[in-house]
């Protein structure tokens, strides 16, 4: 039997969907949050990664951006609190170090 996702708990529940999309909502707006997806975004772009399509994202270890991850595995380290601890099992983060892309001059 296959196990239950939560996109089908959810489809199960849409009272719970509702809830669950006016949190997000309101966490998404979170100034300290804001300011997160700001650095990164700045720090993405700086180094010409912002938008190309190679699935990496730029990852915080404690309050340092250190590298980039893939994006799907960068949705909450289990090293980041125990609350990601709990909520996200024993998921392992590949970080690789990425150099700007240089670009040729004509």
């Amino acid at each position: 039997m296959k196990k239950k996702t939560r996109a089908d708990y959810y489809k199960e529940n849409p009272e719970s969907y509702a809830k669950k999309k006016k949190y997000d909502s309101k966490l998404g707006k979170r100034d300290d949050l804001k300011k997160k997806r700001v650095e990164l975004n700045a720090y993405n772009r700086k180094k010409k990664t912002y938008g190309n399509g190679d699935g990496l994202d730029a990852i915080h270890k404690g309050k340092k951006i250190v590298g980039y991850a893939k994006a799907s595995a960068n949705r909450g380290d289990t090293n980041d609190s125990a609350g990601d601890k709990r909520a996200r099992g024993k998921k392992k983060m590949i970080v690789q170090k990425k150099s700007p892309v240089k670009l040729k001059k004509k």
